[in-house]
C-alpha cells in the first residue's frame, strides 16, 4: 500500500513537527504497526537506559565507565567475544560445507544438533561446560597434566561464547552454500584451477558476506551472554569477569546508576563494532 502525494501534502509554512504528524496519521497500517512494535521493544527501552545514565552527570558517568574494574570487564567481554566469533566463523564455514556437500550416516541428527544452543537453557549449557572442562571432567582432565586449566578461567568463558555463537555462523552460511551451483566450480576446474584456487577465487567471494553476517550475529550473542559464562567462569575481577556479570553484581548492590552506565557503554561499543562489521560486509558485497 502506498500513500498518495495528495494525502501527505502539507502547507509550505507548516512546521517540520506538524509535517511529521501529518505523515504519521496517513501512514499505512503496516508502517504504524512496525513503528509501534519497534518503539515498544527497542527504541523506548534504549532511550530509557540512556536517560537513566545521563541523570548522574557526565563526570560521574565517566568515572564509573572508566573505572579499572569496568575497563577490565570490557576487555574480557569484547576481546573474548570477538575471538570466539572469529573462530566460529572458520569452523562454522567448515561445518556448513560438510553438511551441504557430503552425505554420511546420521547427517540429519548432526544437522539438527547444530541448533542445540538455541534450545538449551544457558544455565544448563554452563553447567555442562563446567563439568566437561573442569579438572576432573572428560576434557579438562586430559589437558590438566599439561598445566592447562579451562573451566573457571577466561579460556572457559571463550569456549562458552563459542558454544552459543556457533549456530549463527552455520545457519547463515548454509543456505548460501546450498544455492551455489556446482557448474561454476567445474568450469574453474576445466580451466586448470586447483581446488584451493577454486575455493579462494570462485567460492569464497559470494560466501564472504554471509560469513561476516554470521560472525556479527555470533559476536552480538556472545557479548550479551550471561547464563553459561556465570557458571563456567570464576567471576574474578581483572581475570575472567565479564561486563554482563558486573552489571548483575551492581544490581545486587543496589547500584542502579552504576549498572546502567556499564550497560550503556556495552550498548555503545557493541553498536560501533556492529556498524564496522556491517560496513565491511557491504564492502564485500560491492566487490563480489
Amino acid at each position: 500500500m502506498v500513500v498518495s502525494s495528495q494525502q501527505t501534502s502539507s502547507a509550505p509554512g507548516d512546521s517540520p513537527w506538524k509535517v511529521f504528524l501529518h505523515s504519521l496519521i496517513h501512514m499505512p497500517w503496516t508502517w504504524r504497526i512496525m513503528l509501534s512494535y519497534l518503539a515498544l521493544m527497542l527504541f523506548l527501552p534504549t532511550a530509557a537506559m540512556l536517560a537513566k545514565s545521563l541523570t548522574i552527570g557526565p563526570a560521574e558517568f565517566w568515572r564509573i565507565a572508566t573505572s579499572p574494574i569496568a575497563l577490565s570487564t570490557y576487555d574480557v567481554t569484547f576481546t573474548t567475544s570477538l575471538a570466539a566469533a572469529l573462530i566460529d566463523g572458520l569452523f562454522g564455514l567448515l561445518i556448513a560445507w560438510v553438511l551441504v556437500r557430503y552425505d554420511f550416516p546420521l547427517k540429519r541428527l548432526i544437522d539438527a544438533s547444530i541448533d542445540l544452543p538455541f534450545a538449551l537453557p544457558t544455565a544448563v549449557a554452563g553447567l555442562t561446560l563446567a563439568t566437561v572442562y573442569s579438572e576432573n571432567g572428560w576434557i579438562g582432565s586430559l589437558v590438566a597434566p599439561l598445566g592447562i586449566k579451562i573451566a573457571f578461567t577466561r579460556l572457559g568463558v571463550g569456549i562458552a561464547m563459542m558454544f552459543i555463537s556457533l549456530p549463527f555462523v552455520v545457519r547463515t552460511v548454509q543456505p548460501v552454500l546450498m544455492q551455489m551451483e556446482r557448474e561454476t566450480e567445474e568450469a574453474a576446474w576445466s580451466l586448470g584451477a586447483s581446488s584451493w584456487q577454486t575455493f579462494w577465487r570462485v567460492l569464497l567471494p559470494p560466501l564472504f558476506p554471509a560469513i561476516l553476517t554470521g560472525i556479527a550475529l555470533g559476536f552480538s550473542r556472545a557479548v550479551g551472554e550471561y547464563g553459561s559464562t556465570v557458571i563456567v567462569s570464576s567471576n574474578t575481577p581483572f581475570k575472567d569477569l565479564i561486563a554482563p556479570i558486573l552489571i548483575f553484581q551492581r544490581l545486587e548492590q543496589y547500584d542502579y546508576a552504576g549498572a546502567t552506565v556499564i550497560g550503556m557503554v556495552l550498548l555503545i561499543i557493541s553498536l560501533l563494532m556492529l556498524l564496522v562489521i556491517n560496513f565491511i560486509q557491504a564492502w564485500g558485497k560491492r566487490y563480489d
